[in-house]
């Protein structure tokens, strides 16, 4: 057996392996017990998050519970950017690795939909990647994997990624931002409150929106 071919395996074993644990202690994972444990990291609790964030992000963690802690533990603003920065940096590394090691494994999980997905950057280019970062034809974490099959640039990956995923992020940043003030009784939580759900509800109308443009513009292309 190859270097190459053994590398390949370790690097498979090892996802599974972070899978695995992340699946066995899912129970675990909650809003307080995630806020406290970057607390403890004091001046480094930023790196520590994104860290966090980008090690789930790779591990199929769900990533909406990051993003509601980094509202809580950061605000609005920077909870955005550092939940969207650790999301994009996990995205990354599964694309990275669904390129370079994974690609079988990756197959096999994912099935008939990546040839699906590889014909859609092929025809289309990043705007595929925008269109099923917004609408989520299927788990933002498999998506990763899945879009490191196709021939898209990093560059372009990383790019297209970062700003499709913004409005979702800062939603679910600002909703458990406005959750951290209800419960300390801070000024204004009724209009926060409102605020993050308006934000929701942009997010959960994009797709439609999305799928109608989409499907006037193929319309006006048909001959």
């Amino acid at each position: 057996m190859t270097r190459a071919r053994w590398q390949r395996l370790l690097v498979v074993a090892a996802l599974g392996a972070i899978a695995g644990w992340v699946y066995a202690h899912r129970g675990d994972l909650d809003l307080q017990a995630l806020t406290r444990a970057v607390h403890r990291a004091g001046p480094w609790a930023p790196l520590a998050f994104m860290t966090l964030y980008a090690t789930a992000t790779v591990a199929f963690a769900p990533g909406s519970l990051l993003t509601l802690a980094g509202g809580a533990l950061f605000g609005p603003v920077a909870g955005t950017f550092y939940s969207l920065t650790g999301a994009t940096i996990g995205a990354s590394g599964a694309f990275l690795a669904a390129r370079y090691l994974a690609a079988d494994w990756v197959r096999a999980r994912i099935g008939a939909r990546v040839e699906q997905i590889v014909a859609g950057v092929e025809r289309e280019d990043w705007r595929f990647v925008a269109f099923v970062r917004l609408v989520p034809l299927i788990p933002f974490n498999l998506l990763n994997y899945a879009l490191g099959l196709t021939r898209i640039r990093l560059s372009r990956y990383v790019i297209v990624s970062y700003i499709a995923m913004l409005p979702a992020t800062l939603a679910y940043t600002y909703l458990g931002y406005a959750g951290r003030e209800a419960a300390a009784g801070g000024a204004g939580m009724i209009k926060k409150g409102l605020l993050a759900l308006a934000l929701l509800a942009c997010v959960a109308l994009l797709p439609p929106l999305i799928r109608r443009l989409r499907a006037a513009r193929a319309a006006r292309s048909a001959p």
